[in-house]
């Protein structure tokens, strides 16, 4: 009998072994590492020394707490965005695509080919002072003959919504295609309207999509920094172009440390509710 047989309680511990080394060597490793630069003091002249300096975690709060609100406001209204406008799509494909859902699902993943960079660069083409957007809005008298959109949180916001649709269409598409179309029938067939068939059986049954959705897509919108750098002002910065400057160029790094950790704790936070809100338990057994 060969080793493994004779250990086959091992096989299980042997087959997750790969996974944990590459989370504790870059993942766990490099937090511990930034928990640690979070608690230094010093500056990159003199050097940096670990004293436990808990101030970093005040000041930070203190002096930018504006941007923490504006990053959790901009990435609650970006996910809400892209919700309403992701399930129509998700549905229809999943209902009505036919037998060309995988050509309209490339239509969706298709920008992800283009770098994030030069997406975010077209946006800030799209809604230029001059542009065909800002143009139109002026003749329809929605803007004033002055009004722009760039440098302002309505370009911030429109550029992480688009940035991040796909993370919120293709769970959304998921959820509604694993849909048995049999219970649409059976609650039409009990004298269900399609609107009251689709709150009773469609929405219900499309919920862990939602909310895995809603998760793939603030998580990462929170932490942005790429469109209020190009597409807002100085007033639109989100804490991302914060920990992003004092990084690479004031060189303060256990602020931006510091700050790391706040965003990161503020996001878990925010999950932590959502989840107890929605009851993600529940969600994953009906899913299931």
């Amino acid at each position: 009998m060969s080793y493994f047989h004779r250990h086959r309680e091992l096989t299980p511990y042997l087959l997750l072994a790969p996974g944990v080394l590459f989370l504790a060597v870059f993942f766990v490793v490099p937090l511990g590492f930034l928990a640690y630069q979070s608690l230094e003091s010093g500056n990159i002249d003199f050097g940096y020394a670990f004293t436990w300096s808990w101030s970093n975690y005040w000041h930070a709060l203190r002096d930018y707490r504006a941007q923490f609100v504006r990053s959790l406001e901009y990435a609650g209204i970006a996910t809400l965005l892209a919700l309403l406008i992701s399930y129509p799509v998700a549905y229809w494909i999943a209902f009505r695509g036919g037998r060309w859902k995988n050509l309209l699902l490339l239509f969706i993943v298709a920008p992800f080919f283009v770098t994030y960079l030069i997406r975010t660069l077209a946006w800030e083409t799209i809604l230029s002072d001059n542009g065909f957007v800002v143009n139109t809005l002026q003749s329809l008298h929605v803007l004033g003959p002055s009004g722009r959109l760039l440098a302002t949180s309505t370009a911030v916001v429109t550029g992480i919504t688009y940035n991040f649709l796909p993370f919120m269409a293709l769970p959304l598409y998921v959820s509604l295609e694993q849909i048995d179309g049999r219970l649409i029938e059976a609650a039409e067939d009990l004298y269900a309207s399609k609107l009251h068939a689709f709150l009773r059986v469609t929405l219900p049954l499309s919920l862990p999509g939602v909310v895995a959705g809603t998760l793939l897509t603030f998580i990462p919108a929170a932490g942005d920094f790429i469109n209020a750098q190009l597409l807002g002002g100085p007033d639109n910065h989100m804490i991302g172009n914060v920990i992003q400057s004092k990084f690479l160029e004031l060189t303060d790094y256990p602020a931006a440390a510091a700050m790391s950790f706040i965003l990161m704790a503020a996001i878990l936070v925010a999950v932590f509710v959502y989840a107890r809100l929605v009851g993600t338990e529940q969600l994953t057994g009906t899913a299931v």
